[in-house]
């Protein structure tokens, strides 16, 4: 999956631009995320297409601007928030909001009345750009941990194998490992794949 460029914020739009009033929305959305520098913009008619999109690339806000014409605007938006990839905004109609904002809050999804207020919205964007940052860094030391937590058996499994065939302590095979890899200019974790190799045919 493509994940959105660090430093370079990408919005996602799902809207029905067929339904009356929609358009003046969608310019108001994409008025404000012009005020806030923000370039990389997509607008999609539907649930389905919005879905898929995001199958293929990570957005780190989405715009829902409920109703929808093929899914409930407040299912896409919760969909979307547990997926944990994107922060949410949804707007449904004012006699639609206690209801709706009552449940999706729980999902972390910041969900605004019909009419949009320009100001309000702005608010919102500046709130939801501040957490999408801070889920972008979560997940950036996540995939860290992981990959250390990664390397660390690929070394270990290594170190077992220098134990089984070579007969070292596992002080000597740890020390042979960081000696290749000084010696060789390499990383520990590629030392240990080599080792594997080797002993693997």
């Amino acid at each position: 999956m493509e994940s959105s460029v660090a430093g370079s914020e990408s919005v996602l739009i799902v809207t029905n631009s067929e339904k009356s009033g929609s358009n003046s929305n969608v310019s108001l959305f994409t008025e404000a995320l012009a005020i806030a520098s923000i370039k990389r913009i997509k607008i999609t008619g539907s649930a389905g297409e919005a879905r898929r999109m995001l199958l293929e690339k990570n957005f780190n806000i989405v715009v829902v601007d409920a109703p929808l014409t093929d899914e409930s605007g407040e299912d896409l938006a919760r969909h979307i928030a547990v997926k944990g990839f994107s922060q949410v905004i949804l707007a449904v109609n004012s006699e639609h909001f206690n209801t709706v904002s009552a449940v999706c809050q729980q999902d972390g999804i910041l969900t605004i009345s019909k009419p949009i207020d320009k100001q309000f919205f702005w608010s919102v964007l500046t709130l939801a750009r501040s957490v999408s940052g801070r889920f972008k860094r979560i997940q950036d030391e996540n995939a860290r941990l992981k990959q250390k937590i990664e390397d660390i058996r690929i070394i270990d499994r290594a170190k077992c194998m220098l134990i089984s065939y070579l007969s070292l302590s596992e002080q000597e095979a740890h020390r042979f490992i960081e000696k290749q890899a000084m010696d060789l200019r390499s990383t520990k974790k590629a030392i240990a794949e080599g080792i594997l190799k080797t002993y693997a045919n």
